[in-house]
Parts: structure tokens; sequence; C-alpha cells
């Protein structure tokens, strides 16, 4: 129940109705941003933050996994706006079947370093 809660999620992010979208939040709904620090509380400001992003176009949100734990949920997710590609990986918490928590990481790719070239590959997407 709690992927199906997820991936509900990330369909309704990308109508690009983030008011919608957070229908699927907790009315207690938080977020976190480890990497920045930022810390929000409830849907209108989720809603808020998502809908004055200063995107150049209408996002895309593509599923690249949802793996679950009870109330506990991992996605990773590849979002666009046709200029911008970024990954988000979310760790949802559920309670009272809405996404009662977000804590959310904006990983930066970078270059494979050197001196794994003899082990590895480059790749787009894994196989898997």
């Amino acid at each position: 129940m709690s992927k199906e809660l997820v991936a509900g999620f990330w369909d309704a992010m990308a109508s690009n109705d983030f008011t919608y979208a957070s229908t699927w939040l907790h009315p207690a709904f938080e977020y976190y941003m480890p990497q920045t620090g930022e810390y929000l509380k409830g849907r209108d400001d989720f809603a808020a933050l998502n809908a004055a992003y200063p995107a150049e176009g209408k996002w895309e949100f593509t599923v690249r996994s949802i793996v679950g734990d009870g109330d506990t949920v991992v996605s990773d997710v590849e979002v666009t706006d046709g200029s911008v590609t970024a990954r988000a990986v979310t760790f949802h918490t559920v309670k009272d079947a809405l996404i009662w928590r977000q804590k959310e990481f904006w990983p930066d790719p970078y270059p494979a370093p050197g001196w794994r070239a003899a082990w590895r590959q480059i790749m787009d997407a894994p196989p898997f």
C-alpha cells in the first residue's frame, strides 16, 4: 500500500499541479533536504515551493525505482524541465495512508574517476 501511495504521488507531481499533488501529503507533512539544511512544514508550503521553482518548462518525472518496507518507502526519480535534469532520492514515511515525511537528496552527477576505468563501463542507465 505504501509503495502504491508514493507511485501515485509521483504521478500527481507529473500533472504540474502541485496543490493537487500535495493531497497525497499528510496534514502534518514535513520535508527536509539534508544537503542544504532546508526544512518546511505543511502541504501549502510544499505546493508553493514547487510552483515557485524557476522552471524552463513543464516538469517531467521518471520513476527509476521505488522500494518499500512497511511505512518507509524510498524512490529514485529523474526530474527534468527540458533544460535542467536532476535526480531526487527521497525517503518517504507514511502515516494514516498519506506521506507524512520526506527526506530528499538531490545528488549532483560527477565524472567517474579514471583510476576505476579497468573495472567499469559508463552507462546512462543501469541494465537492471
